[in-house]
């Protein structure tokens, strides 16, 4: 059995399926297939999963609606494989908890290494929330301090914050290396009288790069994913 993972392939087009199958049982990967939402569901059930490459749009069952199941039901990677380009569809899928998206056409050997960094990600003790037992969150040189909601520099010195910039940082440090889009974090921050839309959680965001990043202009720790929003990289220095 292989111990790079378990994979499977949820995808109306055999082609695809098959192409992808193929390819990736080359690399290694044990590969699963599903043309649709029933029999993904039916996989899930009796086979443990790492992975699951999901297509958007299918008759039937979408991909969006089978994200929400694999998240209520499974901890495993997600890629959205879709021909859309609806930017809308994409945010969705990340808000849903998807981990990455390609679309369609796609380079198979791009396939593989999005693959990899997902896996990656979800195998590595950072996933998780990385808050101590004291309440304390170190990145870098800083300690984020939940329960006195302070901020410690590199000196020890307190680093002075806002309310909502802890808020933000907070928000991030229990949730490392999964993108975050500026809806999310508006509900994961509690803060929904922010405007998503509008530049809030950016300039709040520039701000925490200033007090945080070694070089706020080249950000190491609170990385922008283009398109998508950001994503925090507890062990970069």
């Amino acid at each position: 059995m292989s111990t790079l993972g378990h994979i499977v392939v949820v995808d109306d087009e055999p082609d695809i399926r098959d192409t992808v199958r193929d390819y990736l049982e080359l690399k290694g990967y044990r590969v699963s297939c599903a043309a649709d939402g029933k029999e993904l569901r039916a996989l899930v059930e009796r086979s443990e999963l790492d992975l699951a490459l999901l297509d958007i749009n299918m008759p039937g069952e979408d991909g969006l609606s089978l994200a929400r199941f694999l998240r209520e039901t499974r901890d495993i990677g997600i890629i959205f494989l879709t021909a859309s380009v609806d930017t809308v569809d994409r945010i969705v899928g990340l808000e849903i908890g998807a981990d990455d998206y390609i679309p369609k056409p796609f380079d198979l050997r791009e396939l593989h290494a999005r693959i990899k960094a997902v896996l990656r990600r979800i195998k590595s003790p950072a996933k998780k929330s990385n808050v101590g037992s004291d309440g304390a969150v170190q990145f870098g040189e800083y300690t984020l301090n939940l329960e006195t909601h302070t901020l410690g520099g590199p000196d020890g010195e307190d680093i002075a914050i806002t309310s909502m910039e802890f808020d933000l940082l907070k928000t991030f440090a229990e949730n490392p290396n999964r993108v975050l889009s500026r809806d999310r974090l508006l509900d994961l921050a509690h803060n929904r009288d922010w405007d998503p839309y509008d530049r809030s959680i950016d300039i709040r965001i520039t701000r925490l790069r200033r007090k945080i990043e070694p070089d706020p202009s080249k950000p190491a720790i609170i990385k922008t994913v283009r398109g998508a929003g950001y994503v925090f990289n507890a062990g970069e220095t």
